[in-house]
């Protein structure tokens, strides 16, 4: 049973901005080409833009049997010391400027919001997990929930 799952599927907003600005694209591409060219630039320039944008969709987040899974990642949460649902501007902070390079980092560029888990040290894991999610409250209640449930102290 899945205590918490959600797929990253990439915002529709970002579809309606993409797939003209690939028309366009093309279109401005192929002036003065004549034959096949101008529609094969156009399909080649679309089916590579649905590809990215379906390739960043792909993404998703699993808490399930004490172990979240991020990606490829997993990381059993009774190694989680610490869970924190964190803002746009926290989010942006721990992305950039003050990052840990040994941190993981698992988002995309349309999440703003994330859950920040610490895994003391000495960890392979790294230092902290942060999760970008569009649901950063649910998530970090699951991984409450499955850190209790696996006998691990709720974090104040």
């Amino acid at each position: 049973m899945d205590d918490y799952r959600e797929r990253l599927r990439v915002p529709l907003a970002w579809w309606l901005l993409a797939m003209p600005s690939a028309l366009i694209l093309g279109a401005t591409l192929y002036a003065g080409l004549t034959g096949p060219w101008p529609f094969i630039i156009m399909a080649v320039l679309v089916a590579g833009c649905a590809l990215l944008l379906i390739t960043m969709g792909l993404g998703s987040i699993e808490v399930r049997d004490g172990t979240l899974r991020a990606g490829n990642d997993a990381l059993p949460l009774t190694a989680v010391s610490e869970v924190a649902c964190l803002d746009e501007k926290q989010t942006t902070r721990l992305r950039g400027p003050i990052a840990d390079p040994a941190a993981r980092l698992y988002s995309r560029p349309y999440l703003k919001k994330s859950v920040y888990l610490v895994v003391p040290p000495p960890s392979p894991a790294g230092p902290y997990w942060l999760i970008g999610t569009r649901h950063p409250a649910e998530l970090a209640a699951a991984v409450e929930r499955c850190r209790v449930q696996a006998g691990r102290e709720p974090v104040a």
